[in-house]
């Protein structure tokens, strides 16, 4: 009853995010910047941040419901670290949001798992790297495996397996071992490709596109099958879309500001607490000048309802400045071409 539950909630927040263009359809929040892991490919953590306090999460929840988020995913950093990470959950439930999480898995146990039971997760998604644990990744499945059966034992929520292939890491055909054994244990999986430091695009080689694609076919159900992007940046190809970050999609960092997503901080980089609807359309009509070469799936994917309506004729703000020294990617156009570059700074 619950997965029928949150299936008929799915199709509902898709027809809603059909017939009205004016609200959130994901939230990424980051309930803590800190994370017990240090893959080396990743840009999105620390080992010092503390926990955003639980009242001020209650706030930024209560805002981003406001506004209409119709999916809040906590993630980090690693947000199990955050020690009241079921109630945060529990507040996204209250307001009738889906309630999703991204994690490493490490932390899991029987008893938290029954603990995001009770708090009504929708969605939980791990992305495991390799089969065995190298100096790039520890995120192996030889370490996670118990993990996953604990979450084919206990989760009452769905769980997805989302593995990574790119240029750093050595056994391309892990991804293949780590969709079969999701697949094995009831779970779906997706596929992703590893981008640079400023979420842009890396172009795969022939093998690695040969095993993409095979877990790609392995992984149906995944709603990413409904479009082309994916399967262009595995080739190297630009996508030519329009990018609604800032407004469909919101990345929200531990400080409480709204960036495009978690590779372009800074943009717009205004409070959370101040971000309006006037906030949602001026960024759902702002060309995205990273938009050809990104690899960021979750914004391309929300983004895709949206793809066909709107043109994008203002361009972006300048980035903003914001504390605890967040790195900024500065956007730079030339003349009207839209596919600027990317400088990072």
């Amino acid at each position: 009853m619950r997965f029928l539950n949150t299936r008929w909630r799915e199709v509902r927040m898709i027809a809603w995010g059909l017939a009205d263009s004016a609200h959130p359809i994901l939230a990424h929040v980051i309930p803590i910047r800190r994370c017990n892991l240090s893959c080396d490919y990743c840009n999105e953590y620390d080992d010092f941040s503390k926990p955003v306090p639980l009242e001020e999460m209650f706030r930024r929840i209560d805002h981003l419901a406001a506004l209409g988020a119709a999916i809040i995913t906590q993630s980090g950093g690693e947000p199990l670290l955050h020690p009241e990470i079921d109630r945060i959950v529990a507040r996204v439930r209250r307001h009738g949001a889906l309630a999703g999480m991204i994690t490493n898995g490490y932390l899991l146990t029987a008893d938290r798992i029954r603990l995001l039971n009770r708090a009504g997760l929708d969605h939980l998604q791990i992305s495991i790297d390799n089969a065995m644990p190298d100096e790039i990744s520890k995120k192996s499945l030889k370490v996670l495996d118990q993990k996953l059966v604990l979450l084919a034992e206990h989760a009452e929520f769905q769980v997805n397996i989302n593995s990574v292939i790119g240029s750093g890491f050595k056994k391309t055909e892990d991804a293949l071992a780590v969709a079969r054994r999701a697949l094995e244990l009831g779970f779906t999986s997706t596929v992703g490709v590893l981008h640079d430091g400023n979420g842009q695009l890396k172009p795969l080689s022939p093998h690695e596109q040969e095993i993409f694609e095979q877990v790609m076919d392995l992984g149906k159900r995944s709603y990413s099958r409904f479009n082309q992007f994916q399967h262009n940046i595995a080739r190297g190809q630009e996508n030519q879309w329009r990018c609604r970050s800032g407004a469909r999609y919101l990345y929200i960092c531990e400080d409480g500001l709204v960036h495009w997503c978690s590779q372009q901080r800074g943009y717009p980089g205004v409070p959370l607490a101040e971000y309006t609807k006037q906030d949602l359309r001026r960024e759902y009509h702002t060309e995205k000048p990273c938009a050809p070469r990104c690899t960021v799936s979750c914004v391309q994917q929300v983004s895709m309802l949206d793809n066909w309506r709107a043109p994008q004729p203002l361009q972006p703000r300048p980035a903003a400045a914001h504390s605890h020294g967040q790195s900024l990617v500065q956007l730079t156009s030339t003349s009207d071409n839209p596919s600027s570059s990317v400088h990072s700074r």
